[in-house]
């Protein structure tokens, strides 16, 4: 992680005053520095008040809790669009990771949630654990390596507004999360699983994630899967394909972008049925297809259909599926019986559908994932 001491950026100094108390197991680990503030995380009234607990997390509604596993690191995102990485003149550092993104979205949206993953014990990995407590999203579950740095992703945007990547976790803390440190009492009171599939490529992390996911299946909790592909991080195109399909058949309820498809099928086309229908193992529950700003589509046992999308400028993609996730998950923790309900599903995606095109109106995951308020009114005007 040489680029944490190099001197080829420079970054804003942070004034620290008090020391933050972050929960690690039985114990606690204690910070040298204070609550990250920053202007890219504002602190927001959401509908939904903390309520603290006896380790100082916010409270979960159990009957509504989405739990959410897997990685969270640092995105570097170019000030400037359409530049390499190289001709980038300066980069907005912005919290970020897939399943961190959907418990601060969901939490965001007024929504329960909390998140289970490892940082390092450096000043990035206080910082993000911060900013979860800064949200409302229940951060128990984090733990910390002092062996290893948080994970840190330099991310290229393309004229379009499209990301390209280039990670550092050789390797980074996230990957080192090990079984016994998984707080399976987190994990079963949750009504919603949810994870990736990057913590599926390598050990110890792997068998973490294996391990979470069975004893969420066998609490009964619905288990929601985007496999959140990111080649670059993978051996190869085939362990990539082999370690998504890995896990396929355990979930309740998967999201996949059109990319993702022509990728597990080797190039068959993603705007077919019968190519999509593949995916649909006899188990599930929900099958569904993100389009971008063409909106999705979505596959049950007893229907499916497609729903527009909310068309904005983009600015920068981060995040968009990830919110997207977290507002369709927002609804179906509350109300499960959505999944049985055409027309009451269709509404819930397309507030979804919002809560991704306001984020990508904004550089950085988090820091542009939308209020619940905001993706309400923005969901009015698609319909309108």
């Amino acid at each position: 992680m040489a680029v944490l001491h190099s001197n080829g950026f420079c970054f804003a100094a942070v004034a620290f005053n008090h020391l933050p108390s972050v929960s690690h197991g039985a114990g606690t680990v204690k910070a040298s520095f204070s609550p990250f503030s920053s202007p890219l995380v504002p602190r927001l009234s959401l509908q939904r008040q903390a309520v603290p607990g006896n380790n100082g997390s916010p409270e979960t509604k159990e009957n509504s809790l989405v739990v959410c596993f897997g990685e969270m690191l640092i995105d570097f995102v170019p000030t400037t669009n359409g530049l390499s990485l190289a001709e980038a003149p300066a980069f907005k550092k912005a919290p970020g990771g897939a399943p961190a993104n959907v418990a601060v979205g969901i939490a965001r949206l007024g929504g329960s949630s909390a998140f289970i993953g490892k940082v390092g014990a450096d000043e990035f990995g206080y910082m993000l654990a911060d900013i979860l407590k800064e949200n409302n999203v229940n951060n128990e579950g984090m733990r910390f390596d002092p062996g290893a740095r948080t994970a840190l992703a330099f991310v290229t945007l393309r004229k379009d507004g499209e990301r390209e990547f280039m990670f550092y976790r050789n390797p980074s803390a996230d990957m080192l999360l090990q079984e016994s440190e998984l707080d399976f009492d987190l994990i079963r009171k949750a009504k919603i699983f949810h994870y990736g599939s990057i913590s599926l490529i390598t050990e110890p992390c792997k068998s973490a994630h294996l391990a979470a996911a069975k004893a969420a299946k066998d609490a009964g909790v619905i288990v929601s899967y985007d496999p959140n592909l990111r080649l670059p991080l993978w051996k190869s195109a085939d362990s990539a394909r082999e370690g998504i399909l890995s896990i396929w058949n355990t979930a309740d309820i998967i999201k996949m972008s059109e990319e993702e498809i022509s990728f597990l099928t080797k190039g068959e086309d993603p705007y077919d049925d019968a190519v999509v229908r593949k995916f649909y193992h006899p188990n599930l529950k929900l099958l569904l297809v993100t389009e971008g700003p063409d909106g999705c589509r979505y596959y049950t046992k007893d229907f499916s259909g497609r729903v527009k999308g909310l068309k904005v400028e983009a600015v920068d993609t981060t995040g968009a599926g990830d919110a997207f996730v977290a507002g369709i998950l927002s609804q179906l923790a509350a109300d499960l019986s959505l999944l049985q309900e055409e027309d009451r599903l269709r509404d819930a995606l397309k507030f979804a559908n919002a809560c991704g095109a306001l984020t990508v109106m904004e550089r950085g995951a988090i820091p542009a994932l939308p209020s619940k308020e905001a993706a309400t009114n923005a969901m009015l005007k698609l319909v309108a």
